[in-house]
């Protein structure tokens, strides 16, 4: 939510601004601005509502505004509606002090009625102009720097931020604070940068640092500092980002969402080989039937290494919390499944916005798997800091290098889907939950609930999951017909059973939230509790039946629902042709073990979604109200 960037250096700062914005449009956001300084001169602040597209035809892509220090803005709305006066950048009243601000100042209004009793006007509704504001104040009551007068502010303040400041007194300077809401440093020949995310700067640097909570900069053209709360310089490695610009453009795909859709192969791939690698003999295969050597290709391992997650760990642990948000939480829940079908270990899942609010008793020895995309979901992180105030260990699955949780987290197991553009995500959900999986067969395998070839099998059919998703793509113009049938259908409902109803509930999120269009999910055996009375003729039922010990039961529940008019799409697996007797519309997806169906389900319905929401002219990649990074309560 919200995208910050700033530059200061050798460059004119309005292009590079403009262009950092338009990289973080994924974010989401109502309305931009920019400030741009040219020397010593007042910044000139410009301000638009809606599309980007609105403010670079007002600055002529950058070039109108003279200067090469200067901070940028997109704003999605929280405080105050979305108009060009509440948008950023925001200033004190002698332009004293220009800020942009991402996140909530939840003590906003009591901020405000002091800074009224010490002579303080206001203009616009945004808790971010009472921030700028406070800055200020007290920049000029202490006679102090601009890091001691942030500092100052940080303390008085409460909620989540990340902040961009610029002083009159300081010309070719930018000014940073941050907490709980993500922001990142860059610098190269050309200057200093800062921005919520990597995209908005790759194309000028690959040279990165991340700021943690608490902790503030100065960036001047050919340097930066940080500093904690108590002004002190604090040392922070600078990482390289390996990933190439390439990587954040839609390369030839109408939308990111697509592209991220064809990307989920090596996503998977990536995500499965860190872990899962050859082994010259793996445990205990000595005493497995000879067919294992012989069928196998290779024999296989699995290798936590990198995320610390040792043998003698995994002994202890008794059980397992999955904690996340929207898609990371139905990963959590298909891999509650795996899990405690292979490792025989208790699994429960939770919301992370719900999890940080309940009165907990972990058993013991648990262990949290905290779940999340960007490792800056706020909700997800503040549960992670609540289960570490428990004494529970815990291990974050993230695709972000560096990002919040995966700092704070005990221990970390990167997914390698690459950065991810769409609002509606896929690829990271598909490699988030490749990465489950494998967690699931390594507690299996330390807790002796799987014999040797059983792992192998299971380690095989893992690493041809990408092969197989490549298949499902390969029927994509299907999909897009049936989804030209049924664009302007007005509800949809999903079925499932098992690890089948977790693909459902995610399932039901693409088609919502992009082409927005009523849909729910249910567990199948839960129909005739109420939820088989909202059926009418014509409404667009889809059954999802992977599961073979459960097949027979779901197929039963799409018949109760095609005797009351509905409209039936199966999704089940090559084989499983009966379903055609039943469903109007069936699509398949390879054979595989039935524990990563839900692997190749999703993609059907991942297709749907986006193909709904194309034959509907709504905007895929940015849906309306919606972010991806969710870094506000």
């Amino acid at each position: 939510m919200c995208g910050i960037v700033g530059f200061t250096g050798k460059l004119q700062a309005g292009p590079i601004l403009l262009d950092g914005l338009s990289k973080l449009e994924y974010r989401g956001y109502d309305s931009a601005g920019v400030a741009v300084r040219d020397g010593s001169e007042d910044p000139v602040v410009v301000k638009a509502k809606g599309r980007l597209s609105v403010l670079s035809a007002k600055i002529d892509g950058g070039t109108a505004i003279p200067g090469t220090c200067g901070i940028g803005h997109t704003r999605w709305a929280t405080h105050g509606e979305p108009t060009e006066q509440n948008a950023h950048p925001h200033v004190s009243e002698d332009f004293l002090v220009v800020g942009v601000h991402n996140g909530i100042i939840e003590n906003y209004q009591e901020l405000k009625e002091k800074l009224i009793g010490n002579g303080y006007t206001f203009y616009s509704e945004t808790d971010t102009e009472v921030a700028v504001k406070l800055i200020d104040y007290y920049y000029k009551k202490y006679k102090v720097g601009p890091i001691d007068a942030l500092a100052k502010t940080m303390v008085r303040v409460r909620g989540s931020y990340a902040l961009a400041v610029m002083f009159r007194d300081y010309p070719g300077e930018i000014y940073a604070a941050r907490k709980d809401s993500p922001l990142i440093l860059g610098v190269s020949e050309e200057g200093c940068f800062l921005a919520s995310d990597v995209p908005a700067i790759l194309k000028y640097t690959r040279n990165v640092c991340y700021i943690d909570n608490l902790e503030m900069a100065r960036l001047t053209a050919d340097k930066f500092e940080v500093y904690d709360l108590n002004g002190d310089v604090v040392r922070k490695p600078v990482k390289e980002i390996t990933w190439d610009a390439e990587a954040a453009e839609k390369g030839g795909f109408r939308h990111f969402m697509l592209k991220e859709i064809h990307e989920q192969p090596h996503a998977v791939e990536a995500t499965v080989n860190s872990a899962v690698k050859p082994a010259a003999q793996a445990e205990g295969l000595e005493a497995a039937p000879e067919k294992v050597r012989e069928n196998a290709d290779e024999l296989l391992e699995i290798d936590l290494s990198a995320c610390g997650l040792t043998e003698e760990i995994v002994k202890t642990v008794s059980s397992i919390w999955m904690i996340a948000c929207g898609s990371a939480y139905h990963v959590g829940l298909a891999a509650s499944y795996v899990i405690e079908d292979l490792a025989q270990i208790p699994v429960r899942c939770e919301l992370a916005s719900e999890f940080r609010y309940r009165k907990l008793m972990p058993g013991p020895e648990t262990m949290a798997v905290i779940i999340s995309q960007s490792g800056e979901t706020a909700d997800t992180l503040a549960a992670l800091r609540k289960a570490k105030s428990l004494g529970i260990r815990t291990l974050a699955i993230v695709n972000v290098v560096g990002s919040s949780i995966a700092r704070e987290a005990d221990h970390v197991f990167y997914t390698l889907a690459g950065p991810e553009i769409a609002v509606a995500t896929t690829k990271a959900y598909s490699a988030q939950l490749a990465a489950c999986d494998i967690l699931a067969m390594y507690f299996a395998k330390v807790r002796g609930t799987i014999g040797a070839e059983r792992l192998q099998e299971l380690l095989q059919e893992i690493r041809k999951v990408p092969g197989k998703i490549e298949k499902v793509l390969e029927d994509k113009e299907r999909i897009q017909w049936f989804a030209s049938k049924f664009a302007h259908m007005n509800d949809a409902f999903l079925i499932g059973r098992g690890l089948d109803s977790a693909v459902c509930m995610e399932g039901s999120l693409k088609i919502k939230e992009i082409s927005y269009i009523h849909s729910e999910a249910y567990a199948a055996g839960e129909l005739k509790h109420g939820t088989i009375s909202l059926v009418e003729p014509g409404t667009l039922a889809i059954g999802v039946a992977t599961q073979p010990a459960i097949y027979e039961k779901t197929l039963s529940n799409m018949v109760e629902l095609k005797s009351r008019g509905a409209y039936l799409m199966g999704l089940t697996v090559y084989g499983h042709y009966a379903m055609e007797d039943t469903a109007a519309f069936t699509v398949y997806v390879p054979k595989t073990d039935p524990l990563f169906t839900a692997n190749l389900a999703v993609i059907p319905l991942q297709l749907l979604g986006y193909y709904l929401a194309v034959n509907r002219g709504e905007d895929v990649d940015k849906p309306r109200n919606l972010a991806k990074s969710v870094t506000v309560e």
